[in-house]
């Protein structure tokens, strides 16, 4: 017995000098933590230095700046508060190289903006620890795991993004206990499962929650009733899911609604009146039925009040078709008219030369700027070229235009109220103006107009765009063979590739669709409209975002970032090799609704049902011995990588250009190898 005892009180003696050399070990760790550098730190630098140490070095340039020898005004995607709510200014110089701000427990992280740093690893439980913070964007990582529990006791938080990652499993309940301040939550693009958690009670009701988006996931189950009582709901996006069963009823609450996407998913039974929702709403449901949707429900007979109606709607589409073909014939004279000479005694109508600058009475107010290969060009004749438009857009117009000996140039006109001031417009379009490779379209000159509006001119290439030569199938065109469609993307994305990595200062498109896909005489592609972003003010680049929303060219996180980038290029590149092989436009009417349906979408489902041979054009397929030897499946697999809804699983365009090479056509053709060019990995100048 006294053995026994004895071996007890050891064996307890034991354990508890374990715990103590736990306790002493975890001490130090800390103190180690709080003292490096010999500095210590308050408790909220503290929980940063540890996400950083849980993110590990994967955040580049960001996290590497996130260190207590370092001061506050220092680390990178920060901003500060102190504990009154008045943000902390890192302007001054001083605090900038004031390193006792770290210990300083009246400071804390006010909003983290860390998307698109390359961040790996799961989400740190820290985050939750950080009391006084606002906003918090992870988005376009590789984050895996799941969201940490904790982060729903983030009192403070308005602005949760965490889309665009590999993150899983099912969405916690707790997330819902951001509700208190909660404004905006993105979990969109991730592959989240299970069903849109429930709260563990109402009692906090998300008074200031505006933006909810969870898109493409792998979300399933019934759309919760509960979201019709988020009063302030402005855009709800739960697209691109597997949710089934009905539409909730509470959704007509939703009064404030202006956006609403519940595409793509298993949904049933008749829609309720919602706010924000046209057709396109409910797109991929074929279940659904009920306005806006053409089919109606069981039981909803024609009656004679719907008889009515439907005169009515007759009637109304009467008089639009009416109104169409005045429209029309109003197009096709003002297109007659535009065919005009802008310069002295020019265009006769008056409003299109108006527009040009003030040309007629102010070409000495002006300057022409010239680059290489527009040495020969003048004022007077560029602004009296007659010309015609090519299409116009909110934020300028392009022309083509016919110079005295007979060449062609483009001329893109960018109104005053578009461009930057003269300080941020000249260094960025002198550094347009010094590009130079085959396959990207020279900027020859720019004029600068007396109000501050800028005409910029390029060479006009003699097939026009890829769009045309895709669309514009008129009886005399030419077939657009396999071999020249291949050589004319293998050529955009070579210049693609130069802009991206051949230029001293990096160039971003950030507007590649078809339409700036140019085509010469021997079908060689060449980029146009290229680094406008750098040239025009905010307000003109939303609404050249915007534009390529519309036409489907839009990169999935555009939504929440404020610029294209480099991934974003290649993703529209990857929505033009789509054209390229499909023969249809990114956002196209298809099926019996006539709903518009981006491309993507549409070959993710001829994939999942096994149609892929439908996909290909008649016009390349037709004589060709197999989709696969030829590398149509191959080039629709590189679109498909280019499309990812991650950016981060993007092929970087050098990639793109190595693996168009390696799946050229095998059909010899005079018009497919061009002579006298660089080695395609040559991307310097």
């Amino acid at each position: 017995m006294r053995l026994c005892m004895a071996s007890e009180k050891r064996t307890y003696s034991m354990r508890l000098h374990e715990h103590l050399l736990l306790t002493i070990y975890f001490a130090l760790s800390v103190t180690s933590l709080q003292l490096a550098n010999g500095q210590n730190v308050s408790a909220e630098v503290s929980s940063l230095l540890q996400i950083k140490s849980v993110l590990g070095n994967s955040g580049g340039d960001a996290l590497t700046s996130w260190s207590a020898g370092n001061a506050l005004c220092t680390w990178k995607s920060i901003q500060w508060t102190f504990s009154n709510g008045t943000l902390l200014d890192c302007s001054s110089s001083a605090l900038k190289k004031n390193l006792s701000l770290s210990a300083d427990p009246s400071i804390a992280a006010f909003a983290i903006s860390l998307p698109d740093s390359g961040l790996n690893g799961s989400i740190p439980s820290q985050f939750a620890e950080l009391a006084s913070l606002r906003s918090l964007n992870l988005s376009s990582n590789n984050l895996t795991g799941g969201i940490p529990l904790n982060l729903g006791s983030m009192a403070s938080l308005e602005t949760l993004s965490l889309s665009g990652n590999e993150l899983s499993g099912a969405i916690p309940a707790s997330i819902w206990g951001l509700c208190g301040q909660l404004q905006e939550l993105h979990l969109d693009h991730n592959t989240f499962s299970g069903g849109i958690p429930s709260p563990a009670s109402l009692s906090n009701p998300c008074l200031y929650f505006r933006k909810l988006d969870l898109n493409d996931n792998i979300l399933s189950g019934s759309i919760p009733s509960f979201i019709g009582s988020f009063a302030n709901l402005t855009e709800l996006n739960l697209s691109n899911n597997n949710l089934s069963g009905a539409i909730p009823e509470s959704f007509s609450q939703l009064n404030n609604l202006a956006v609403l996407d519940i595409a793509n998913n298993n949904l049933s039974g008749a829609i309720p009146a919602v706010k924000g929702a046209g057709a396109m709403a409910y797109a991929g449901n074929p279940l659904l039925c009920g306005a806006p949707l053409t089919n109606a429900c069981a039981g909803q007979g024609v009656g004679e009040e719907e008889k009515k109606g439907l005169d009515k709607r007759l009637v109304a589409a009467l008089v639009i078709g009416t109104m169409a073909i005045a429209v029309v014939a109003l197009a096709i004279a003002v297109g007659v008219g535009h065919r005009h000479n802008w310069g002295r005694g020019g265009f006769k109508g008056g409003k299109l030369s108006q527009e040009m600058l003030a040309a007629e009475d102010d070409i000495g107010d002006g300057k022409l700027v010239r680059f290489e290969g527009g040495e020969h060009l003048n004022v007077e004749e560029v602004l009296n070229a007659p010309g015609e438009v090519l299409g116009k857009t909110s934020y300028g117009t392009v022309y083509k235009a016919k110079l005295g000996g007979g060449a062609m140039i483009a001329l893109r006109l960018l109104r005053e109220d578009t461009v930057k001031d003269k300080e941020q417009f000249t260094p960025a379009i002198q550094q347009l103006g010094l590009i130079r490779y085959p396959n990207v379209v020279s900027l020859l000159a720019y004029y600068a107009g007396p109000k501050g509006e800028k005409l910029l001119v390029y060479n006009y290439l003699s097939r026009g765009s890829l769009a045309d030569l895709l669309y514009n199938r008129s009886l005399n065109r030419s077939p657009l063979s396999w071999a020249r469609r291949h050589k004319i993307v293998l050529g955009a994305a070579r210049g693609l590739a130069h802009l991206h990595h051949g230029t001293r200062t990096q160039i971003v498109h950030g507007n590649l669709k078809s339409k700036n896909v140019m085509v010469d005489e021997s079908f060689e592609g060449h980029l146009a409209d290229y680094g406008l972003a750098l040239l025009m003010n905010t307000g003109a680049q939303n609404e050249m975002i915007n534009a390529a929303a519309a036409q489907g060219y839009k990169a999935p996180e555009l939504a929440k970032m404020s610029r294209a980038n480099t991934t974003t290029d290649v993703y529209s590149f990857g929505i033009v090799l789509l054209e390229i092989l499909t023969g249809k436009k990114p956002r196209e009417s298809d099926g019996p609704d006539k709903l518009a349906v981006d491309l993507p979408t549409t070959v993710k489902a001829a994939v999942i049902e096994e149609r892929i041979s439908d996909l290909f054009d008649l016009e390349i397929i037709t004589g060709m011995r197999s989709p696969l030897e030829d590398g149509l499946v191959q080039t629709l697999q590189l679109a498909m990588g280019c499309c990812a809804p991650s950016p981060a699983v993007r092929p970087d365009i050098k990639e793109v250009v190595r693996q168009l090479e390696e799946i050229r056509p095998k059909i010899p053709t005079p018009l497919y190898t061009p002579t006298g060019m660089k080695s395609p990995r040559d991307f310097t100048t």
